[in-house]
């Protein structure tokens, strides 16, 4: 008998562990709230539309390097710094089919960390219509980008701006839209960094850091960056500091 508990409690012990690494499902909107603070978009227009290395959206800002950050190398738009006071973001949610619960958990626990991460430096909402959503995060791999030389490149993640009108509640407003594509292939940490990394742009990081060791590097380390460097935090800081005129009807 004694045997017996002390093997249930082993198993209980596991399993709240388990679950504290892993963390809670993706929690929902409590009725009411989200709606409130992220109405659904009754019309919309578009502004313009770009990929993330922007070049018919994006512009350079020729700001001064700073030390302590890398304002110096993000992008902007010809109306302001794409950003919002609060974000409204939809996540896709598993498929239910038969054989992609483990994979899809695994990515939802992926983008579920990364969302947290960004929660201590942002403000954003979990919604469940893609409609009331600024930033939607979509579960499929990137298609295959041509580079600076021409060669077709894969990834595992991309972040693709649009500039629109939307009108929610009876007012307009300009919003920066984002899709986050991130694709389930890869294992659990890279998956990880990889949606800080993406989702860095989508809350207004239009741009890379030169330092591996930060969350927005262009090129990452030997190891996936799945915290918040402290050029990473001062960057955002510096970010949110500045006018914007999206968000305001």
């Amino acid at each position: 008998m004694k045997a017996r508990l002390s093997a249930r409690r082993l198993a209980l012990g596991l399993s709240a562990g388990l679950s504290l690494l892993l963390g809670p499902p993706l929690a929902r909107p409590q009725a009411g709230l989200a709606e409130a603070s992220c109405p659904l978009a009754s019309n919309t227009e578009a502004l313009a539309g770009g990929q993330p290395d922007g070049q018919p959206l994006l512009l350079p800002t020729g700001l001064a390097h700073s030390p302590a950050d890398y304002r110096a190398r993000l992008a902007t738009t010809a109306l302001g710094w794409p950003r919002l006071d609060r974000w409204c973001v939809w996540v896709e949610p598993a498929s239910g089919q038969p054989g992609a619960a483990p994979w899809e958990e695994r990515w939802q626990r992926a983008v579920q960390a990364a969302l947290e991460r960004w929660r201590q430096l942002v403000q954003l909402e979990i919604v469940n219509d893609p409609a009331a959503a600024q930033v939607q995060i979509r579960r499929r791999r990137p298609p295959l980008r041509a580079g600076a030389d021409g060669r077709l490149r894969a990834s595992h993640g991309r972040a693709i701006l649009q500039l629109r009108r939307v009108q929610r509640g009876g007012s307009w407003r300009r919003e920066p839209a984002v899709e986050v594509l991130l694709s389930p292939g890869q294992r659990s940490e890279a998956m990880e960094a990889t949606a800080l990394h993406e989702l860095g742009h989508a809350f207004g990081l239009w741009g890379h850091s030169d330092d591996p060791g930060d969350a927005m590097a262009a090129v990452p380390g030997a190891q996936p960056v799945r915290q918040f460097s402290p050029r990473d935090r001062a960057t955002v800081l510096w970010l949110y500091g500045q006018p914007s005129p999206f968000g305001r009807p």
